[in-house]
């Protein structure tokens, strides 16, 4: 299993431990690290090695948010970028308690890509046409990715589990 961390972030997989399939041929990925894992996957299906499952846990979905908002977003990290991360990480937990995560170094082309980046159905059917198995896990209560618009779009190529009461690490409590 191949897991890539979402953004600001290292070692947070076992937040997904019940969920993550312990397979060498399965690719996950949490918000941030979810675009990083599909690319993974299709360049890896590309090079005609195997891909079983891709598990994506609230994969970065922000095409639906306006200019201003990502605008207002690299703002307000450009300014303070330690103060925008610990605001950050603590939105991710609400509307339950912060819990402990490893941050890595990071850089506003990140924050920059996460923000701009739109997710391709072209690229979701050419791993489902391969055998891929997709899967997408939303926290109803997620208070960073816009579930709603997230859900309709991956529902017609994925399995989507909607937790309910679920915050952006999909933790209930």
């Amino acid at each position: 299993m191949k897991f890539y961390s979402g953004f600001s972030l290292q070692n947070e997989s076992h937040f997904f431990d019940s969920f993550i399939l312990k397979s060498e041929y399965c690719v996950c990925g949490f918000s941030y690290g979810a675009i990083k894992a599909l690319r993974y996957a299709k360049e890896q299906l590309e090079n005609r090695q195997r891909i079983d499952t891709l598990q994506l846990f609230s994969p970065a979905f922000f095409q639906t948010k306006t200019q201003k908002f990502k605008r207002l977003q690299t703002l307000s990290y450009s300014k303070n970028r330690q103060i925008y991360i610990e605001q950050f990480i603590d939105a991710c937990f609400l509307p339950h308690k912060r819990k402990e995560v490893s941050h890595k170094e990071n850089i506003l082309e990140e924050l920059e890509e996460l923000l701009e980046y739109q997710w391709s159905l072209t690229d979701l059917i050419y791993l489902r046409d391969r055998g891929v198995k997709i899967e997408i896990y939303l926290g109803g209560e997620d208070k960073i990715i816009d579930v709603n618009a997230a859900r309709e779009f991956f529902l017609p190529l994925a399995t989507v589990t909607y937790i309910k009461n679920a915050n952006h690490f999909l933790q209930t409590n």
